[in-house]
């Protein structure tokens, strides 16, 4: 699906829990927000790119979203720039 921006932006509510995931070839970082942008999460969760992993990702995105009484996952990759001085 094509969302504009603003199509983007109104799916995140209250009741949302966004996820950010840091790929790299072999481990996969994580970490949980709200709608605001408040970390859920104390610490980065960190797993492996194999389906254990994928299990764990999910079973640890569940139990956040219970215990934080969210009813919808939003996850992402995140994407960083260099920015450099000229």
């Amino acid at each position: 699906m094509n969302y504009t921006q603003n199509e983007k932006i109104e799916q995140v509510t209250d009741s949302t829990m966004v996820v950010g995931v840091d790929i790299g070839s072999q481990i996969h970082y994580a970490g949980a927000f709200d709608n605001r942008g408040r970390e859920l999460t104390k610490r980065i969760f960190s797993f492996h790119n194999d389906l254990e992993g994928f299990n764990s990702f999910n079973l640890w995105a569940e139990t956040l979203k219970t215990e934080n009484k969210k009813t919808a996952v939003l996850i992402r990759d995140l994407v960083y720039t260099a920015v450099t001085e000229s």
